[in-house]
């Protein structure tokens, strides 16, 4: 039987997962949102490694198991390997929904109507991609039960409300692109290492 861990220790444990892969980044990026801050979580860096993703897909899966979800749903891209460990940790399905024409929608799967799910997502800051894939789900008939992620960097801004499920919390300073000390400080422009074009 695996070892039950509370969850400081999970959060110290994945804190050490995330510097060692080196997610947690440090310099001046954009963010989705279109601010930019000093750090950024690059849960790819993490998820690239298989036993950080079944650890971290292990625990949201205990955390979410009490929705009883039929299925995982995911944004594409960021949300695929998270959400696929999930789902094998609950032997559910996988799911993942994928921008087209600008929105997103379930194009490689028929809609399961009538079913459970819990979106999962790497990193939440605004929230917008995982609302945005749950929404598109309800529309098409399905039940959204709940939300989880590994990182939520929001700050407690995200538009998922209080019950979002994360693994660790963290909240850094941000800033709008006119306002941004770093843009001044370093005369340099910022980085965009996510998938998402950025909306500003």
């Amino acid at each position: 039987m695996s070892e039950v861990m509370t969850d400081s220790q999970v959060q110290e444990k994945l804190k050490e997962m995330l510097v060692e892969s080196k997610a947690w980044l440090e310099g001046h990026f954009k963010l989705t949102s279109g601010r930019h801050s000093g750090n950024y979580m690059q849960c790819a860096m993490l998820l690239r490694f298989p036993k950080y993703a079944a650890f971290a897909g292990g625990e949201i899966a205990k955390r979410i198991a009490v929705f009883r979800p039929d299925f995982i749903v995911s944004p594409a891209l960021g949300g695929l390997i998270i959400g696929h460990e999930v789902a094998r940790a609950l032997d559910v399905p996988f799911l993942f929904c994928e921008r087209e024409d600008g929105r997103m929608k379930l194009r490689r799967f028929p809609m399961p109507v009538g079913k459970r799910f819990v979106a999962v997502e790497d990193v939440v800051t605004t929230g917008g991609s995982v609302k945005e894939t749950a929404e598109h789900m309800v529309a098409g008939g399905c039940v959204w039960a709940g939300s989880a992620c590994i990182v939520d960097r929001s700050g407690g801004t995200q538009q998922l409300g209080p019950d979002l499920v994360s693994l660790f919390k963290v909240s850094f300073p941000s800033w709008e692109a006119d306002d941004c000390p770093l843009c001044r400080e370093l005369g340099t422009p910022p980085v965009k290492p996510g998938s998402r074009p950025n909306t500003k």
